[in-house]
C-alpha cells in the first residue's frame, strides 16, 4: 500500500511570505512609516530650529552636510520645505544654507519617491478613478519631466504629496530627481535668503525674496484654476 505523500512544510511559509509581500501590505507598512515619521516631528519640534538654532557643538562642513540629511528625512515626513529653507538660511548663510537645502530637497524627494513606488504603487495604482485623479496621473506618466518641473518652479501643490503622487504615477526615478533639482532651485533660493536676511526686514536682498515668494505663490494659485477651469469645460 502506498504511503501518502506529504505536503510540503514550506507552504505555509510560501503563503505568509506572498502575503506579507502583497501590495495592500507594503501599503500598510508605508502608512505605518509615515504615520511614525510625523508623530516623530510632532515630539521633537523641528521649528525649534529657527529660535533655539544649531547646536554649538556642530560646525563647519559637517554641519551642513547633517542638516542636509535631516532636511531630507524631514521633508519625507511632511515637515514643510518654507520652514527647512528657512531655517538652513538662519543658521549657515545664504550659500551654505542654500546648498544644504538644495541637497536635502532632492534627497527627501528621492526618498518618498522610493518609498511610494516600491510599496504603495501597486496598491494605489487600481484606485486611480475620477476626472482629477486620471488628468493627474496622466500627466505625470506622459509628461513627467516638464509636469515636476512646473510643480516645482511654482509650488502650489504640497511638497511631500508631489512626490507621493509622482512615485503612483508612471513616471521615471531620473526624471523626477532632475526636475525636482532644477525646479527648486529659484523658491529654495528665495526662502533661504529671506532666512538669511530676517534680521534685517528692510535690506534690499530681503525684500526682493519676499517678493519673489509672493509672485510664485500667486502664480501658482492661477495656474491652477486655469487648470482647474479646463477640466470643467472638457
Amino acid at each position: 500500500m502506498l504511503d501518502p505523500v506529504p505536503r510540503p512544510a514550506s507552504g505555509l511559509a510560501v503563503r505568509c511570505t506572498r502575503a506579507l509581500l502583497s501590495p495592500w501590505s507594503r501599503l500598510s507598512l508605508l502608512v505605518a512609516m509615515l504615520a511614525a515619521a510625523a508623530v516623530t516631528v510632532v515630539l521633537y519640534e523641528p521649528q525649534r530650529l529657527l529660535s533655539a538654532g544649531w547646536p554649538p557643538q556642530l560646525s563647519g562642513a559637517a554641519a551642513v552636510v547633517l542638516f542636509g540629511v535631516a532636511y531630507g528625512a524631514c521633508t519625507a515626513a511632511f515637515v514643510p520645505r518654507p520652514l527647512l529653507n528657512l531655517a538652513a538660511g538662519t543658521l549657515f548663510g545664504s550659500q551654505a544654507g542654500f546648498v544644504s537645502a538644495l541637497a536635502g530637497t532632492v534627497l527627501g524627494a528621492g526618498i518618498s519617491f522610493a518609498l511610494g513606488r516600491l510599496l504603495g504603487q501597486d496598491a494605489l495604482r487600481p484606485l486611480l478613478r475620477g476626472r482629477w485623479l486620471m488628468a493627474a496621473d496622466t500627466q505625470l506618466s506622459r509628461h513627467g519631466f516638464r509636469s515636476m518641473l512646473a510643480l516645482r518652479l511654482f509650488p502650489g501643490v504640497p511638497f511631500a504629496a508631489a512626490n507621493y503622487c509622482a512615485a503612483v504615477s508612471r513616471m521615471g526615478y531620473v526624471p523626477f530627481l532632475l526636475a525636482t533639482a532644477l525646479g527648486s532651485i529659484p523658491n529654495t533660493a528665495a526662502y533661504v535668503v529671506a532666512g538669511s536676511r530676517a534680521g534685517s526686514p528692510t535690506s534690499p536682498a530681503f525684500v526682493v525674496a519676499m517678493g519673489f515668494i509672493v509672485v510664485t505663490g500667486l502664480a501658482a494659485a492661477w495656474i491652477a484654476w486655469c487648470k482647474r477651469h479646463r477640466l470643467r469645460e472638457r
